[in-house]
C-alpha cells in the first residue's frame, strides 16, 4: 500500500489542470523527439501493436478521440445554451476564431505541400488538431 502522502500528492497532481497541459506538451515534445530519433521505428511499430483485433493507434483515433471530441461538444453546446456563449453578440468573436482556427492552420498545409498531390489528401488534420492543444496552453495561463 502506497504511503497516504505519496497518494495525496498524485491525487493533486492529476486532479490538476495545469498537471494535465503540462503532461501533455512533455508528451507530446518527447514523443517528436523519438519519433525523429535512431528509435523511430520501434515508435512506430509500438503504435500498431494489435489490440482487440486494431491497432492501438486506430483505438486511440477513432475511439478515444471521439469521446474526447463528445465531451467537448457538449462544453460548447452547454456554453450556447446556458453559459458564456448564451447570446449572439458573445458568440461573434469565438466563431469567428474558431473559423479562423480551422482555416489558417488548412491553408498553410496546403501551401506547403501544394506540389504534393498524395499529402494535400491531408489538408483537414491540421485543422482538427489544435484544440487537445489550444486546451492545454489555457490550463496553463
Amino acid at each position: 500500500m502506497l504511503p497516504i502522502k505519496l497518494t495525496e500528492t498524485f491525487r493533486q497532481f492529476v486532479d490538476s489542470e495545469k498537471s494535465s497541459a503540462l503532461l501533455l506538451l512533455g508528451c507530446t515534445l518527447f514523443s517528436l523527439i523519438v519519433a525523429n530519433s535512431a528509435f523511430g521505428p520501434g515508435y512506430n511499430h509500438f503504435w500498431h501493436l494489435p489490440v482487440g483485433g486494431m491497432g492501438l493507434q486506430h483505438w486511440i483515433n477513432d475511439g478515444l478521440m471521439a469521446v474526447f471530441f463528445l465531451l467537448v461538444g457538449l462544453e460548447i453546446k452547454r456554453e450556447l445554451l446556458d453559459g458564456e456563449l448564451s447570446t449572439p453578440a458573445r458568440r461573434r468573436l469565438p466563431v469567428v476564431a474558431a473559423l479562423a482556427g480551422m482555416a489558417v492552420p488548412a491553408l498553410i498545409f496546403i501551401a506547403v505541400n501544394r506540389g504534393d498531390a498524395a499529402a494535400l489528401r491531408g489538408w483537414a488534420i491540421p485543422a482538427a488538431t489544435d484544440i487537445a492543444f489550444a486546451l492545454g496552453i489555457l490550463a496553463l495561463l
